[in-house]
């Protein structure tokens, strides 16, 4: 039977190329078929990444049933992942957030989840020797995604490991490390084709704090002038996104990759809290520049407060 692989709902990059990278290995390497899988639409950086590199899109699945053999990457997350996830048999998750909890197995698997800011990195140290087999497009998947998760390098959440196989493989493809990755971040700034819902879908991940559910949306941009030009209407569309997907308050963070910030849109009290109680700001108006936040998982999940 093959093998799915699969990360989290709303694809970035990560979860779009770690999939392409650990099915490779499975069917090439451990001589297992496997075939990579989305839980949506890839951002714009992420279908960048699938073009440049040669890759078809993987198939879009929204479902798994009982039968479905699949492995899990970049997520442990049972809330991004299909709503039958502990009924599929599911045999090994790779990640590297934190440890959530509510996935049960048919039996032992292997997890493997490391302090490292990309998925792909863990990958590699997985594979061992046989890392030396990947072929360029895979290679050049796997370079993108350390390139998008640690925003070169930029993101807290980098370490050294991250970015000596940045820099290996950047080498190894005859790449100019800078300029990948301004091409990708280029991409990953075109939003005019978006509605203002899916902007707010697009990169964002369900957070409960104290009994509040919330939807953390992150747009990483070097043009936040273009998304912030777009602040009223997007804040206006809060309360459909919070009916339709079940969360009492949406919370969208553009981070400017260049400067290295964060605004905050602040439409009402509740968020005017958060932002005070979590990130120590002073808030006036509907919008608060954050200095030096730029990670979800390392700066903005972990010190939500209400």
């Amino acid at each position: 039977m093959t093998i799915k692989v699969f990360g989290h709902k709303s694809p970035d990059t990560d979860s779009t190329g770690a999939p392409l990278i650990w099915a490779w290995y499975l069917s090439e390497i451990a001589g297992k078929p496997a075939e990579a899988k989305l839980l949506g639409e890839p951002n714009t950086e992420a279908a960048f990444v699938l073009a440049k590199w040669g890759f078809d899109k993987p198939e879009i699945i929204s479902e798994v049933s009982a039968s479905d053999r699949v492995v899990i990457v970049d997520t442990n997350n049972p809330a991004e992942l299909p709503a039958a996830i502990n009924e599929a048999d599911v045999i090994q998750i790779i990640d590297h957030h934190k440890l959530v909890g509510g996935l049960e197995t048919k039996g032992p698997i292997e997890i493997t989840i490391r302090p490292l800011a990309c998925t792909a990195t863990i990958m590699y140290d997985l594979m061992g020797d046989d890392a030396a087999r990947m072929p360029d497009n895979i290679k050049g998947a796997m370079l993108s995604c350390i390139l998008s998760d640690t925003l070169e390098f930029r993101s807290p959440t980098t370490t050294e490991t991250d970015r000596a196989l940045a820099e290996k493989l950047a080498g190894e493809l005859n790449l100019d490390l800078g300029a990948y990755a301004s091409e990708m971040f280029e991409a990953k700034s075109d939003i005019s084709a978006f509605s203002d819902a899916e902007l707010i879908r697009m990169d964002s991940k369900e957070y409960a704090v104290d009994g509040t559910k919330f939807r953390v949306s992150v747009l990483e941009t070097t043009a936040p002038k273009i998304v912030l030009d777009r602040k009223v209407s997007l804040m206006e569309s809060f309360k459909a996104v919070e009916t339709e997907d079940g969360v009492d308050q949406v919370l969208l963070f553009v981070v400017d990759i260049l400067n290295e910030e964060a605004t905050l849109f602040v439409p009402n009290d509740l968020v005017r809290t958060v932002a005070e109680k979590s990130f120590g700001a002073t808030v006036e108006g509907d919008a608060v520049v954050l200095p030096g936040i730029m990670s979800r998982k390392k700066q903005i999940i972990p010190n939500l407060k209400v």
